[in-house]
């Protein structure tokens, strides 16, 4: 599954140095994520905090159902603490 960021803007480090947390309020109030770039290279996102616990909730979702599909399929082991720890130690 593909998701497209429908809204982002693009804020250079130098622009945040001069401007501060302010250019980063203006574009957040807008609703838009924002990508900061250093020295020409896209390196960092900022989005709300509503955004991100959405998106970190989203996440869990999908793990959940994975967990549950991979229990309805039967790729499910069943084992002690013990003899899990000794798999998961081989495998290393």
């Amino acid at each position: 599954m593909r998701f497209e960021v429908l809204f982002v803007d693009h804020l250079t480090a130098n622009e945040l140095k001069t401007r501060g947390i302010s250019a980063m309020d203006e574009r957040l109030d807008a609703g838009e994520d924002v990508i900061i770039s250093v020295r020409g290279k896209e390196k960092y996102v900022v989005m709300s905090l509503d955004k991100y616990n959405q998106l970190r909730e989203l996440e869990l979702e999908m793990a959940l159902r994975e967990a549950r599909a991979d229990y309805a399929a039967g790729r499910i082991v069943r084992e002690s603490v013990d003899e899990h720890l000794r798999r998961i130690a081989d495998d290393v």
